[in-house]
C-alpha cells in the first residue's frame, strides 16, 4: 500500500499551506519614496485686471510746466526788446516792421549820440523793403574821421545795428545804459523815462586784443502807449576816440 507516501505529501501541502498563510499576514514593505519632481513651469495664472497705478508723488516745482502768458497779454519791454532782436539777428524786416510806429516811424542813430534833426527816420511800411533798397543814403559822419556815413541801408545795418551777436552774448539792462565812450549820451533827453522804455544789450569786448576798445551796444527804444510797446528807435554804440 502507499498511504505512507500519501501522508508525506499530504504533510508536505499543509506545510507549503501554513507558509503561504504567514506571508500573506506579512505587511507588504512600503515602496522607496520618490522625489517630488521639480515644476519647470508654473500654470499659467488666470487673467487679473490690472490696477490702477497708484497717485504718484507731487511734481516738483522745477519739473512743472513754465507759466504761458495769457494770449493778449501786452508784452513787457523786454519782452518786447527779445522779439525785435531776434528778428534783426535773422535780418526778418517783416517782424521788425510789424512792431514800428504807424505815427512816428523808427528812428536809426549810428552813434549814442541821437541826432533829432539828422539821423534817419522810416515809416512801418518802407521798413520791410529796405534790405532789398539799393540807394546810398547820407546816416550822419563816421566818428574821428568825419567822413560822410553814405551806405545802403543793408550796407548800415551790417555797420551800425546788427555789428555783434547782440541776441546771444550781450548784458541786458533796462533803461540803463552802459556810458564808455566820449559820444554823449542823451537818449533820456530825446525819449524821456515817462514816455518810452529803452532796452540796452551791451557787449563790453569782442577781441580781447583791443582790450575792451570794441565795445558795442546796441538800444532798442519803445514809446508806451498804456501798456503797449511800439518801437520808435534804433541807437547804435561804439567806442570812438
Amino acid at each position: 500500500m502507499h498511504t505512507g507516501k500519501k501522508t508525506s505529501k499530504l504533510a508536505q501541502a499543509a506545510a507549503a499551506f501554513v507558509l503561504l498563510a504567514a506571508c500573506s499576514n506579512t505587511p507588504a514593505a512600503e515602496p522607496e519614496a520618490t522625489a517630488t519632481p521639480v515644476q519647470t513651469e508654473q500654470p499659467a495664472a488666470s487673467p487679473v485686471p490690472s490696477q490702477p497705478p497708484e497717485p504718484s508723488a507731487e511734481p516738483s516745482a522745477s519739473a512743472s510746466p513754465a507759466a504761458v502768458p495769457d494770449e493778449g497779454t501786452p508784452p513787457t519791454a523786454l519782452e518786447a526788446a527779445s522779439t525785435v532782436m531776434n528778428a534783426l539777428k535773422n535780418g526778418n524786416m517783416e517782424t521788425l516792421s510789424a512792431w514800428v510806429s504807424r505815427d512816428h516811424g523808427v528812428r536809426f542813430s549810428p552813434y549814442g549820440y541821437v541826432d533829432t534833426e539828422n539821423d534817419l527816420v522810416f515809416t512801418q511800411e518802407e521798413i520791410s523793403g529796405l534790405m532789398k533798397d539799393s540807394e546810398q543814403r547820407l546816416w550822419g559822419s563816421f566818428q574821428g574821421s568825419g567822413e560822410p556815413i553814405n551806405l545802403t541801408f543793408a550796407e548800415y545795418f551790417e555797420r551800425f545795428v546788427y555789428d555783434a551777436d547782440f541776441a546771444d552774448d550781450a548784458q541786458i539792462s533796462l533803461n540803463t545804459a552802459e556810458n564808455k565812450g566820449t559820444m554823449i549820451n542823451n537818449i533820456k533827453e530825446v525819449y524821456p523815462a515817462d514816455k518810452y522804455d529803452y532796452v540796452d544789450y551791451h557787449i563790453s569786448s569782442i577781441d580781447p586784443q583791443y582790450q575792451g576798445m570794441d565795445w558795442r551796444s546796441l538800444r532798442l527804444v519803445f514809446e508806451k502807449i498804456g501798456e503797449d510797446r511800439i518801437l520808435v528807435g534804433i541807437v547804435h554804440d561804439e567806442w570812438t576816440p
